[in-house]
């Protein structure tokens, strides 16, 4: 499982903030209990020391060391308790002044003993369904409200076994997984079962990018007119790079000669470097064939596994 430097970055700086934050806060909440019981300020004012006073009772020898060092805690453990009671005496829980963590496992550390804490793994996880171009989209489809009672009798099999085909390739993904291209009309299911497929895929930790083809081509175009001395990287990179690129709406996207040399890269380059990619189009094969040139169709039926969605518009009977 991997996510990209760039979400790993960004959600390490959020849990460097979030750590700055923390300790904004507990000082916001030190003052405020200071002003309202001075005596409070010095306690803690002592118990700051108490390092200092350590390393100073260690230089004077080991000779008695122990009983010193025994003395310090006990003073502590008095002031600990003294403070305790004032805090309640002025309306403050005890654990008031303590910084107030989001994670009480890690500390938002991010890592227990060198190992992920799920919430860094559920924060990059976010960051990267933000990111796949999916992120409204999977608020609201997932493979758990895919409703099959929506297509007629006779396809209704059809699309359950489609369905758990869906899941499992989903469940075994790798970086490696094979190519699928989902072919069928309009309103049976293709984009919502994409949604679902980058949802789970993300949350192993996959990076995901999901776009649709007008958005690709376009992002190529502007790759092709920007300032190649900006020393910005191309836009149009993460798809060829992303461990799963999920394509939709193939066959929307105003075809030139440019789009198809665009596609027949993007292709290629996948296939060439073993990424999975994912196509959906409204497009028949035949209409496929009439579109694209001899090149891009034999990597799409001859490179990709054919899924194809049968049934009415279900969005027509909701």
């Amino acid at each position: 499982m991997s996510f990209s430097k760039e979400i790993v970055s960004l959600v390490n700086d959020e849990f460097c903030s979030r750590r700055k934050q923390n300790e904004v806060e507990r000082e916001l909440r030190l003052n405020e209990v200071h002003r309202k019981c001075p005596e409070l300020r010095a306690i803690d004012y002592e118990l700051s020391t108490t390092g200092l006073q350590i390393l100073e009772t260690s230089l004077r020898g080991k000779e008695g060391l122990s009983e010193r060092i025994a003395v310090i805690k006990e003073r502590n453990k008095e002031l600990l308790q003294k403070r305790a009671e004032l805090l309640r005496s002025v309306g403050y829980d005890e654990d008031y002044t303590d910084i107030k963590f989001r994670c009480d496992k890690c500390k938002d550390q991010g890592y227990i003993d060198g190992r992920m804490c799920s919430c860094l793994r559920s924060a990059l996880v976010t960051k990267q369904l933000e990111g796949s171009g999916v992120g409204q989209l999977i608020a609201g489809q997932s493979f758990e409200n895919f409703s099959l009672e929506m297509y007629p009798e006779g396809v209704r099999e059809e699309m359950a076994d489609l369905l758990e085909d869906l899941k499992e390739y989903a469940s075994k993904f790798t970086a490696k997984s094979s190519n699928l291209i989902f072919v069928g009309g309009t309103g049976l299911g293709k984009t919502h079962l994409s949604t679902a497929l980058a949802k789970a895929i993300i949350e192993k930790g996959y990076n995901v990018v999901y776009e649709t083809a007008t958005n690709v081509f376009a992002d190529f175009e502007n790759d092709r007119f920007r300032d190649r001395y900006s020393g910005e990287a191309p836009v149009a990179t993460k798809y060829m790079e992303c461990e799963l690129l999920i394509l939709d709406d193939l066959g929307t996207e105003v075809v030139t000669n440019f789009t198809v040399s665009c596609l027949y890269n993007l292709i290629n380059t996948r296939l060439n470097k073993c990424l999975p990619t994912i196509l959906s189009t409204n497009l028949n094969s035949q209409e496929i064939r009439k579109i694209y040139n001899d090149r891009i169709t034999s990597r799409l039926f001859g490179d990709f596994e054919i899924k194809v969605f049968r049934g009415n518009d279900i969005r027509k009977t909701k």
